[in-house]
């Protein structure tokens, strides 16, 4: 039976189902408590070991695995469609400073990926295992950094130079990566909470009984909005769906059309954020800004995450047999050593601010998909007081290039023997924003772990 409607509609019952399952887990469990798990983390565990990853026993629809990248849209069009605020001239220099030492950090430390793990496998791993084709390290890159959809991509263009496993490999190191991102994801938010890091969440000895549980006493629940629309014209939940709905619709148009004029991958969800902000300024314009209630907006972007990070995890697919399963592995730990080795030493000394928050969203899509990053950051910043989220649909285009002609050059240098052919571009790109973050001092070595501002939340004292 082919995908229709009804499939859309079965498939979000059976997601509803997991969900309310990790909520009721959420609130039982110690082991989901102890580990901030959010329920819908849990719900895409469980979906992917009884879906069509593992079991197979729930009958998903074969499209589940493009839900995650529609609900990322409606996440950045909810920050969109607040407009841009202009400040004063050393809020702009601020604002400067931060978004450029992001932009620095990120790059240098995705570059890493596509670097480090090709030399290694090239110079040491070849030594036990000289058979290894040349190309073997990028599989880490393209599956981690670049996730499932680029692994097989890359996996394809490997193919038609004569290495047909790799799209199999490709895939199974991006849904290692996946987990390395979660559970990796989740120790290292352990370690910051329990050390006071963290500016947004206490550790969990401190958190309040609902932090925990994520049930809300009757006496602490506030009001998800308010009615800004009269129903007898239009239901308001109805009138800012549609709020964040056309600008969605319309990016999606707009990053299709500059792909298929200009041969330029504009993500959906940066065209997503940028129509949004068009959208706010016409808004404004016209007065009607002022029936927006953000609250709601906010709402209905957390409600799309929450559905993402479940159908990201449930749509892994491990129906994979490892042909390289001794390289490989040590080819995973190596990865897992160098994309958290790389986030402890860079994220402290390439962000001033909040550099705990903002280098989770990073170690997130360095390990698989979006999905772990909304995970990672809906756990340490749940009310995105970081401004990760903005930062990042900002730097998408800027970066988007890069992406492309790492995965399209990239396998074809390697397989024609041109390993420096690959690697020299790389590292003179990887150096080039590493310099520019020291010529603009966005470098700072001697700032402490702990960094608590004004806006972070006052937590006790970490004892012990």
């Amino acid at each position: 039976m082919g995908y229709s409607a009804y499939s859309l509609l079965l498939d979000l019952a059976f997601a509803s189902g997991f969900i309310l399952l990790g909520q009721l887990l959420r609130a039982k469990v110690k082991f989901f408590q102890e580990y901030f798990m959010p329920a819908s983390l849990i719900a895409g565990i469980f979906g992917f070991i009884l879906g069509p990853g593992v079991l197979k026993i729930v009958p998903f629809s074969d499209q589940i695995g493009s839900y995650a990248g529609l609900l990322i849209i409606l996440v950045f069009v909810s920050m969109g469609i607040r407009g841009l605020e202009i400040g004063s001239a050393s809020q702009l220099k601020a604002d400067l400073e931060r978004l450029g030492s992001y932009l620095c950090f990120r790059e240098v430390s995705y570059m890493l990926q596509y670097t480090l793990p090709i030399l290694f496998a090239f110079y040491i791993m070849t030594i036990i295992w000289p058979e290894l084709p040349p190309g073997f390290g990028f599989i880490l890159g393209a599956g981690w950094a670049g996730g499932p959809g680029t692994a097989a991509a890359v996996g394809s263009t490997f193919a038609q130079y004569g290495w047909a496993d790799a799209t199999d490999l490709g895939i199974t190191s991006a849904t290692f990566g996946i987990l390395t991102g979660v559970f990796g994801g989740i120790a290292l938010i352990k370690w910051a909470t329990k050390n006071g890091i963290t500016n947004y969440v206490c550790d969990f000895k401190t958190l309040p009984l609902e932090f925990r549980t994520g049930l809300l006493p009757r006496e602490k629940r506030e009001s998800l909005g308010d009615n800004t629309i009269a129903e007898i014209s239009l239901d308001t939940l109805a009138f800012h769906a549609a709020l964040m709905l056309l600008p969605a619709g319309l990016g999606y148009l707009l990053a299709s059309r500059l792909g298929a004029a200009y041969n330029f991958s504009l993500p959906s969800f940066s065209g997503a954020f940028l129509t949004a902000l068009a959208f706010s300024w016409v808004l404004g314009k016209c007065g009607a800004k002022k029936y927006i209630d953000y609250r709601i907006t906010s709402s209905i972007a957390g409600f799309a995450t929450d559905y993402l990070v479940f159908f990201g995890l449930t749509s892994i697919k491990l129906s994979i047999i490892i042909k390289y399963a001794a390289p490989l592995a040590l080819l995973l730990l190596a990865g897992g050593v160098f994309i958290i080795g790389s986030f402890l030493y860079l994220a402290p000394r390439m962000n001033r601010k909040d550099w705990f928050e903002r280098g989770m969203f990073v170690f997130g899509f360095l390990t698989g998909v979006y999905a772990n990053s909304f995970v990672l950051s809906r756990i340490v910043d749940p009310d995105m007081k970081s401004k990760t989220f903005e930062d990042t649909a900002i730097c998408a285009p800027l970066t988007s290039p890069t992406d492309i002609l790492v995965v399209t050059f990239g396998p074809i240098l390697l397989s024609t023997g041109q390993l420096w052919g690959f690697l020299t571009p790389a590292f003179i790109y990887l150096f080039g924003f590493f310099s520019l973050a020291l010529f603009m001092r966005w470098w700072y070595p001697g700032l402490p772990l702990v960094r608590k501002h004004s806006e972070a939340t006052n937590c006790p004292p970490v004892s012990g």
